[in-house]
């Protein structure tokens, strides 16, 4: 058994820490294991192979139960009646047999609401890779059973581990024992493996939301903005890791529009009429504080909804053809439900609000993936046609936003310029003429983009939601020049 009596070393003070850390100040964190917790589940209530890898069950595993009921609440509820509890201490500990430990403090607030089903969460950064198929076993008192062992394989993420009954102060005291010596779940030496993030799991009683003062709790519009970050994650391309992101600050554009109650009719008609794509973007931690609201009158109402139902049905055409498509569908169908946007009646603020960023999201993954779908059905093009001037997809890498995406497609154009020259200029015509007429030394007419179209994105800060346009950002015309 492990116990404070046996011979222990602290490490050095939480921040020198490498691999152990405090859940940073993001809102989605308890939403991202919810929504894997969701797409763990088949729609029969059975786990999928994919998602007993992703938390790491074993085929007898003491958690499976726990895992389905925590899924099933999790679907069962758009809000959910899952909360977690962040430690009030973190300690690395030595172990003379050189296995792994840790001690995690927990202040359990007292409340007749709290359902004494605690489960303790080890979230990885990011899905374990890169190493061999491993059981961890965990022993400690504070868990019922005492020795619960974990499947560690590629795509792993998550580790649930039941506990005992709660106490005002809980510590949790873990040994970590892996049969392969190379498997290190919090560190591998004095080098860093990966950043795991420990966290408290509990239920409240059905139907019932208490969220103490130092709980996470959810509502419904930081689910909603949650929701579409994984949708958007989905469903666009992702920056190439090698690829310097470009920062925004970098681009031109003019003073932003503040998205709230004041926003005119006239500006929010524009901008649900706009194909132009739309980047998300968030700074600050302003999840839990702001809450988005529009005033749309009837008459623009009616083109928002009209644009949501045409764009929905455009939207699940093409996820059919994409691999995840299903999970995207689903994502999509939840966004829906989360905006509560009515079909007749009139719309609440944050209702309005909701629908507006849902309507622009859906419309950037439209502008993004029919081109793909219409490629992939149509007739390969002649090679002569290749070789001419055209406007060819560009995707450029974006800082990495909280809510993304984090690219952008802002096409280029490629391709000779030979006669008959199209969609030109009589400049590059008589230079066409006159090189072909043996003056080989001048310039040649270039495939250069002459007409754009502009980038918005939508920040949300600590100042509420801004809208950005970022002119000439796109290219939408090719031709020689």
């Amino acid at each position: 058994k492990f116990s404070m009596e046996r011979s222990l070393t602290l490490l050095p003070t939480r921040s020198t820490l490498a691999s152990l850390v405090l859940p940073k100040s993001t809102a989605c964190f308890l939403e991202d294991v919810l929504a894997a917790m969701r797409e763990a589940l088949e729609d029969d209530g059975q786990l999928t192979p994919g998602g007993a890898t992703l938390f790491g069950m074993c085929a007898a595993s003491g958690s499976l139960a726990v895992l389905m009921d925590l899924a099933k609440d999790a679907k069962r509820k758009l809000g959910g009646t899952v909360e977690l509890l962040h430690p009030t201490e973190v300690f690395l500990v030595e172990e003379e047999d050189d296995r792994e430990a840790v001690i995690l403090d927990f202040h359990i607030p007292q409340s007749p609401l709290l359902q004494h089903k605690f489960v303790l969460l080890l979230a990885l950064e990011s899905p374990f890779s890169g190493g061999d198929s491993d059981q961890i076993t965990f022993t400690s008192q504070s868990l019922l059973p005492n020795t619960q062992v974990v499947c560690m394989s590629d795509g792993t993420q998550y580790v649930l581990l039941t506990g005992q009954a709660s106490m005002e102060h809980q510590r949790w005291m873990l040994s970590i024992d892996s049969k392969s010596p190379n498997m290190k779940l919090l560190t591998d030496g004095n080098t860093r493996r990966s950043n795991v993030t420990p966290v408290l799991l509990f239920s409240l009683e059905e139907d019932i939301r208490f969220v103490p003062t130092k709980v996470s709790g959810l509502s419904q519009p930081i689910s909603f903005l949650c929701e579409l970050r994984r949708f958007l994650s989905d469903s666009l391309p992702h920056k190439s890791p090698h690829v310097p992101p470009l920062r925004r600050e970098s681009l031109q554009a003019p003073p932003p529009i503040s998205l709230d109650l004041s926003s005119s009719e006239s500006v929010l008609a524009e901008l649900i009429n706009s194909s132009a794509p739309t980047v998300f973007s968030f700074t600050g931690s302003t999840y839990h504080v702001h809450r988005g609201e529009l005033a749309m009158p009837p008459g623009l109402l009616d083109e928002l909804r009209h644009g949501l139902e045409q764009n929905l049905l455009q939207i699940r055409e093409v996820l059919r053809d994409k691999d995840n498509g299903q999970r995207s569908i689903k994502r999509l169908q939840r966004l829906w439900e989360l905006c509560a946007f009515p079909k007749v009646d009139p719309a609440s603020g944050e209702s309005q609000y909701c629908a507006f960023l849902l309507l622009k999201a859906m419309k950037t993954v439209g502008r993004e993936m029919l081109p793909q779908l219409r490629a992939t059905r149509a007739e390969p093009r002649p090679t002569a046609r290749e070789a001419t001037c055209r406007l060819r997809s560009l995707t450029v890498s974006l800082e990495r936003f909280v809510v993304g995406p984090n690219t952008a497609n802002i096409n280029n154009c490629h391709g000779r310029c030979a006669f008959p020259l199209e969609k030109t200029v009589n400049h590059a015509v008589l230079l066409n003429a006159h090189i072909e007429s043996g003056n080989v030394h001048e310039r040649s007419p270039c495939c250069v983009p002459f007409a754009y179209e502009s980038l918005e994105v939508v920040d949300l800060n600590e100042h509420g939601t801004l809208f950005f346009t970022h002119p000439d950002m796109v290219a939408k015309e090719c031709g020689c020049r």
